[in-house]
């Protein structure tokens, strides 16, 4: 790469990723300087093309960054009206009463919104502001200092030959500077993985965890819909096979978000998680809901689950993590983006001290320390006991167990739990040979539906003559490996059917790929590298 010839550009901050947290970030720095030079670069053909969520919103990060929200003509106007927790049978449900649950869990106050909607919203604010925001433009690659710190980005880079040569045609793209860059990419971002590697910023955290969680938007019968409605459940289908649970929220317009999450160190290789998705809206509940309603659009985004015991140091030399490129999400409240918030609020706050001191390049240790003791940590650290007890001991105990932990923090304010999680979970999966495959009914067309069908509702595309964004480390591990110890379990844990075994071969579909990285997760042999196309390839998610 050291002879090709780039143009550069300059600024006081550089922002990789056009969500929450980034763009946080860009609208604090114009807050606290309205003369800095701030870019934001988006992989995604627009702001909020790649932004899916469930999404609750809790809205404690707007107020902090934007206190006149309400006013503003932000696109969160369905308050949460009503709260409901479900426990899943085959042919029924139960109730969980409102008492059990610990106040942290309550939706009141918290609004059902469209994130990529909301993060359009607030890319016009920022750029009402002064930021520049640069869709289409995919970082790929990262600059050094001479120090070794963080300098700046590669971004741009178009026309890759098919090997991923440089060709005539080629566009080599530009090299972006910073005296900051921050990445907030989210879950598993390709470039935070590597800064996080190079500087060892895990050392001293415990393995990351992660979900897969897929969604549909329902238009439904506006006799059923209830606006303002949000229920969650657990239990069936999934059972003992995996953790997880679904997701069904009325936001406006006769529309439902149904979503299900799958935590990924689940260990029968057999498991599919989609079919768990498609075959849970034929429970009964589900399906009266959604009868004579209709598909109208899809997705599919890993979740960083790992909390307060999988956080590594967010800040290095030259910039800082963000939001779900860290792992910033409250896993059994289901909410991160509140967090994304906070976060890019403190890194811009940190990084406004810094310049305003002349300093550049350096570790922006006030960042971290504000991300571990201000209010994401402690919204972080009174729930750290939950997912590994769900890792470990299971749905029972992390109920009964979780929920008496998540009441003591309440009370007293600490737990004398602190759980550890164990294996990653690619170290998780276990032998095909150990487990019984599992029969998945036929999608009907109605309710439920193949991938491939579904994969056309999220509007994914990739230009078919660059090189596939889905690197394999050894091309032979696949066949040799994968097949016989754990029948390639590539073929059902992609939620966008990237994945294929024909004749003996490994085929990869990288233009069907939504951009989830459950694949760079979930490989038992952790062979598959997920990184950036083109810029504007992948999903175009209207209002996830």
């Amino acid at each position: 790469m050291a002879e090709i010839e780039r143009e550069s550009m300059e600024y006081d901050v550089v922002i990789v990723g056009a969500g929450p947290a980034g763009l946080s970030a860009a609208i604090r720095l114009k807050q606290l300087d309205a003369d800095l030079n701030v870019v934001v670069l988006e992989k995604g053909s627009e702001v909020g093309a790649h932004i899916l969520s469930g999404a609750v919103l809790d809205p404690c990060g707007l107020d902090a960054l934007l206190p006149d929200w309400r006013d503003m003509g932000a696109p969160i106007t369905v308050p949460v009206k009503e709260d409901n927790f479900y426990m899943l049978g085959e042919a029924g449900q139960i109730r969980l009463p409102h008492l059990m649950m610990p106040p942290l869990l309550s939706n009141h106050g918290n609004y059902i919104v469209s994130m990529g909607n909301v993060c359009r919203w607030m890319a016009e604010q920022a750029e009402g502001m002064g930021v520049e925001i640069f869709p289409g433009m995919a970082c790929s690659d990262i600059v050094y200092g001479d120090s070794g710190e963080v300098k700046g980005v590669i971004a741009g880079v178009f026309g890759l030959e098919a090997d991923g040569s440089y060709g005539e045609n080629t566009e080599p793209g530009m090299e972006l500077h910073g005296k900051y860059v921050f990445f907030s990419e989210g879950v598993r971002g390709s470039l935070s993985q590597q800064i996080i590697k190079k500087f060892d910023l895990a050392k001293d955290s415990g393995p990351q965890k992660y979900g897969l969680g897929m969604k549909e938007i329902w238009e439904i019968d506006p006799a059923k819909h209830k606006e303002g409605t949000v229920t969650h459940t657990m239990g069936w289908p999934l059972g003992g096979n995996a953790g997880g649970g679904s997701f069904i929220y009325h936001l406006d317009n006769n529309q439902v978000y149904v979503g299900f999450v799958v935590h990924l160190n689940y260990e029968n290789p057999h498991l599919f998680p989609y079919m768990e998705f498609q075959r849970f809206k034929h429970h009964p509940m589900v399906a009266d809901l959604l009868e004579g309603g209709k598909r109208v659009a899809y997705g599919a985004r890993a979740i960083t689950e790992g909390g307060w015991q999988s956080l590594p140091k967010t800040a290095f030399p030259g910039g800082a993590l963000l939001g779900c490129a860290a792992g910033m999400v409250n896993v059994p409240r289901i909410k991160g983006n509140h967090n994304a918030m906070l976060s890019g609020k403190a890194a811009a706050e940190a990084a406004f001290e810094a310049i305003g001191a002349g300093r550049a390049g350096d570790t922006l240790d006030s960042y971290d320390t504000e991300v571990r003791t201000g209010a994401i940590g402690k919204d972080l650290k009174r729930v750290r006991n939950v997912k590994p007890l769900w890792s470990n001991y299971g749905l029972t105990a992390s109920l009964i167990v979780g929920g008496a932990d998540m009441w003591c923090n309440n009370i007293f304010g600490t737990s004398p739990l602190n759980l550890k999680h164990g294996k990653s979970d690619a170290e998780a999966t276990g032998k095909a040979a150990d487990f019984t495959p599992i029969d998945y009914p036929k999608p009907d067309g109605k309710l439920s539906f193949d991938r491939l069908t579904n994969v056309a509702f999220a509007a994914t595309n990739h230009e078919e003559s660059q090189p596939s964004h889905l690197k394999l480390k050894d091309p032979s591990v696949p066949i040799d490996v994968n097949v016989p110890l754990y029948a390639e379990p590539a073929q059902r844990y992609c939620p966008a059917g990237v994945y294929e075994v024909v004749d003996n071969n490994f085929v990869i579909n990288f233009q069907n790929c939504v951009h989830c990285k459950t694949c760079d997760i979930k490989d038992p042999s952790q062979n598959i590298v997920w990184t950036t196309p083109q810029g504007g390839d992948g999903p175009n998610y209207p209002n996830m």
